[in-house]
């Protein structure tokens, strides 16, 4: 199964889309920020920045606020250093990129207000800015050969270009799991690799050398594939689909026949393949976490007894949902989405009352060669 097809997040701005549930990437881009500062601090003391149309793309961009906030502030970042170093500020160019069913149309009604925003700041002999559209895989090219000077991406990389092949035996599954065969996370690691690979030798094409990469994916803490930081939200999700198996709601060889096209990493499997690829320079490796609600200040577990609401279920299912509801739908149709995610708030609710389970990110900055 491609996933380029079927892959997009909730459109609109409704209760369950994803510009409204984007919370725990806009986290990850607010924490990614020191980095990104550094990286394009590393480009200006190669005299990269100082040129006459900056060029920037955010690949998986989706359908939220989240890449013109990164745009908004790489923006700023370069003003910045122009003015220290007494330099005309360049125009910029911002390509925005995501598969074809992606919702543009959403995200580029927030485009005038973020002229607004740049403009409203009242920096004089500051460039302007270009935004559009560029769909489209990124493991493909995307862009002509040395045509841009910095790639951003949140949560875009641990998608796959499909479901891999030879995971029929990940029965009750939709993901690695403690139950899952060895074969499974071999095929799982194997299409990470392919895919990685081949996302940094398209880049390898179309970043000039010298332009760089801030990448930040959703990985794991350890070697082990079924570790609970890259693996528990998805089993939680796979055990609510088998009670509505028991229900009579889904048929059991839907269910089996169901699995995600994503691969959460461990720090050395990225860190080698950008090794063994060869066209960039891994600058820096940094790791943060995020609580699944982004709005927990919890680090424990102690508070989540205290919850009569369940809070942190509901927020965590909605966030759930604006990502997986067009997945689920095109394999197992509309009719089970609000019995599913009731399901899955309580057993995140329950999960979370007994252990503080965290998204584990990885935040990568790399220079081409």
């Amino acid at each position: 199964m491609e996933a380029k097809s079927i892959l997009h997040m909730n459109i609109g701005n409704g209760e369950s889309s994803y510009a409204n549930n984007s919370s725990v990437a806009e986290t990850a881009v607010l924490k990614t920020m020191p980095v990104l500062k550094n990286t394009i601090k590393d480009m200006a003391n190669r005299d990269i920045i100082f040129i006459r149309c900056f060029k920037m793309a955010d690949l998986g961009c989706s359908s939220s606020p989240n890449s013109l906030l990164v745009a908004f502030n790489v923006i700023n970042i370069v003003r910045d250093l122009c003015e220290e170093e007494h330099r005309e500020a360049p125009q910029f160019q911002l390509h925005l990129n995501d598969l074809f069913e992606n919702d543009f149309n959403n995200l580029l009604k927030m485009v005038p207000k973020f002229y607004s925003d740049l403009k409203n700041q009242n920096r004089e002999g500051v460039g302007p800015c270009f935004v559009s559209a560029t769909p489209g895989s990124f493991y493909g090219r995307l862009f002509p050969d040395q045509s841009l000077h910095l790639v951003h991406s949140t949560y875009g990389v641990h998608w796959l270009s499909q479901v891999p092949y030879g995971v029929e035996s990940n029965i009750s599954n939709i993901y690695i799991a403690k139950s899952s065969p060895p074969d499974v996370l071999k095929a799982y690691k194997k299409q990470f690799d392919t895919d990685f690979k081949t996302f940094l030798q398209m880049r390898s094409e179309e970043i000039v050398h010298g332009g760089c990469m801030v990448l930040t994916v959703l990985g794991r803490s350890i070697n082990d594939p079924t570790s609970d930081d890259s693996c528990k939200f998805w089993e939680l999700l796979a055990e609510s689909l088998v009670d509505m198996v028991n229900l009579g709601l889904i048929q059991e060889s839907k269910l089996n026949s169901f699995n995600l096209p994503y691969y959460s990493p461990c720090e050395d499997e990225v860190r080698n393949i950008i090794w063994n690829e060869g066209s960039f320079s891994l600058d820096s490796m940094n790791i943060f976490q995020v609580n699944w609600d982004p709005h927990d200040t919890d680090y424990t577990n102690i508070k989540d007894f205290e919850e009569p609401s369940h809070i942190h279920g509901k927020i965590t299912a909605k966030i759930m949902r604006a990502v997986m509801e067009p997945l689920l739908t095109s394999h197992f149709g509309n009719s089970i989405v609000d019995i599913l995610f009731k399901k899955y708030e309580k057993r995140v609710a329950l999960h979370l009352a007994s252990k503080k389970t965290r998204h584990f990110n990885i935040v990568i900055s790399l220079s081409r060669k």
